[in-house]
């Protein structure tokens, strides 16, 4: 096996680290694989519950009226989540596209949204209107407020009690930590937290945005009082299949305001061919618990290898894991590029390309992104990312099995190696 690594550009003293260092991870892993067998009975019932049969996967064209396929899976991902209703479609282009559907949906002009968990992912910057952006929530009279974490990345129950007022329709609650170093949230603490939030006042609509923390655990936000959860199918739940597409899912009124806002008024949830898109969804689905646990074992691979080699990560190598992102803090543009570089070459496509940072639609600095991927920006396959900038972090996420997880996360630290980040004595 080592011969067969160094033939594909692993190093002998890179592989014996590594080695040592997956010693010490077995427990682990058995945990994560009880889980994904959990995970993967849940979905079966799911499935088998609601009569997922061969005429599901045939798919419509036109205005995909009586689409059986499409209305079965919506109801197994409501039955999945817990959830009274959902919205499943390839019209929803991306994540960012579902949680601004999710909130243009179901806020007007007047009402506030307030994160109680900082600045949201990037991407949303625009669409709340905290950066400018056309057709922002902002520009329709939807005013915004955000409590951030502690210190110590605890809630501030005290400022979000006083940020709440009478104009606060819905909060927004991102599960992952994005570019950033704060912890991920777990289930239960999201749960916490939305408790804490309708002893307040009960009629807030409580978003979660579930991304890259699905099969994680074995529930989710919907199950502990979330009124929307919302997620992309090119990360987990897609199991690495979905070539596009997202989902929400939660309270029924919710869904259908976000119906009609995704097609028409009158139309909602009635129209909306699924073409020939829907085998890549069920098997994608059937398959996202043994692909998230193959990525989940890379992150907390990576977390461990780095950390030995001094550096911060985020989680660090023993913490409980709530979401698939793993981030390395370089302090270094020169690590940010290396490690995403030594990714992409690592990649089943596209391991010829030399990656660099670019100035990339919705983000403040430039960011590089690593993805030699089946399916272009999917970030359960093999994948990394980071804006550069301060603190200079990487984020790596993915893997649709373990030994490509494994061998990405061990090229990335020749990668890093070889542009001077570190000695070839540390890993001795």
């Amino acid at each position: 096996m080592n011969k067969l690594y160094e033939q594909m550009g692993i190093s002998p003293e890179v592989c014996a680290f590594s080695e040592r260092i997956l010693n010490g991870l077995k427990e682990r892993f058995e945990e994560i694989d009880t889980r994904a067998e959990e995970n993967q009975l849940r979905v079966i019932k799911a499935m088998q519950k609601n009569q997922v049969s061969e005429a599901c996967l045939l798919g419509t064209t036109g205005y995909g009226y009586n689409d059986l396929g499409r209305d079965t899976l919506e109801k197994v991902y409501a039955d999945l989540f817990e959830a009274e209703d959902a919205l499943v479609r390839p019209q929803i282009t991306c994540g960012t596209h579902a949680l601004a559907l999710a909130l243009m949906s179901n806020l007007r002009p007047g009402d506030e949204l307030l994160s109680p968990v900082g600045k949201p992912y990037d991407t949303l910057e625009e669409v709340i209107g905290i950066r400018e952006s056309k057709g922002s929530l902002r520009e329709y009279g939807i005013s915004y407020k955000q409590v951030d974490l502690l210190p110590d990345g605890a809630f501030d129950f005290e400022n979000i009690k006083k940020a709440i007022g009478p104009k606060t329709k819905m909060v927004t609650i991102q599960r992952s930590k994005g570019y950033d170093t704060r912890p991920t949230l777990s289930v239960d603490r999201i749960g916490e937290l939305i408790s804490f939030i309708k002893e307040i006042k009960s009629d807030i609509i409580c978003m979660v945005d579930n991304c890259y923390g699905e099969f994680v655990e074995t529930k989710e936000p919907t199950m502990v009082g979330a009124d929307l959860c919302v997620g992309s199918l090119i990360k987990n739940p897609g199991g690495g299949l979905a070539p596009i597409g997202g989902y929400i899912v939660g309270k029924k009124d919710y869904i259908e305001n976000c119906a009609y806002r995704l097609t028409s008024p009158g139309l909602g949830k009635e129209v909306g061919a699924s073409l020939g898109i829907l085998p890549q969804f069920y098997q994608g689905l059937f398959l996202a618990p043994t692909v998230t646990a193959a990525a989940l074992k890379g992150a907390i691979f990576a977390a461990n290898l780095y950390e030995k080699l001094g550096f911060t990560v985020v989680p660090n190598g023993k913490e409980s894991r709530h979401d698939i992102i793993q981030s390395v803090v370089f302090g270094c543009p020169e690590g940010v590029i290396s490690f995403c570089q030594g990714i992409q070459s690592a990649s089943p496509v596209d391991s010829f390309l030399t990656v660099e940072p670019w100035d990339m639609p919705g983000y403040d600095a430039k960011v590089i992104m690593a993805a030699g991927a089946f399916v272009s920006g999917s970030s359960i396959e093999l994948s990394a990312d980071g804006p550069i900038k301060p603190p200079f972090a990487v984020y790596f996420q993915g893997g649709l099995t373990w030994p490509h997880a494994k061998y990405g996360i061990m090229n990335s630290l020749e990668a890093v190696k070889k542009a001077g980040i570190l000695s070839k004595e540390a890993l001795l």
